[in-house]
């Protein structure tokens, strides 16, 4: 088993939570807004992206190094892509959300940071994991 193929199968497991979160009686993860954390709604949009991203790379450490490679690398890199996006627009393309709601203003930067951080910090550790922990 390599690192890479661990690293897919942590990805599988924190996108089928993030896929969750609607549905489970955790106390403060969503507020009575619907809001996970506080900070951002979780719609079928997202939860549909994160169970096929979480399938993605389940597939990916199952099946090999090299499929754990390139799912890292095209997951990285359209995160990262959808958490910029985010940080410009207020919307990602991700979950369609551009085309939904269109640019969005949040009441502070520091909350649309908030909302980006997840995909900004997923896409950016998948793009260095695949070429970091690659074995040579």
């Amino acid at each position: 088993m390599t690192a890479l193929r661990i690293i897919a199968f942590g990805y599988a497991a924190a996108l089928f939570i993030a896929a969750s979160l609607n549905y489970l009686p955790i106390p403060g993860i969503i507020d009575e807004n619907g809001n996970a954390f506080g900070v951002f709604a979780l719609d079928l949009f997202d939860d549909s992206l994160h169970v096929a991203s979480g399938l993605w790379a389940l597939a990916a450490g199952l099946i090999s190094h090299r499929a754990s490679k390139i799912f890292l690398t095209w997951f990285g890199a359209l995160y990262l892509a959808d958490g910029a996006m985010g940080l410009v627009t207020g919307s990602g393309y991700l979950d369609f959300g551009i085309f939904v709601y269109g640019w969005y203003e949040y009441p502070s930067f520091l909350i649309k940071l908030a909302a980006n951080v997840p995909h900004l910090f997923l896409g950016g550790f998948a793009l260095f994991s695949a070429f970091m922990f690659d074995r040579k």
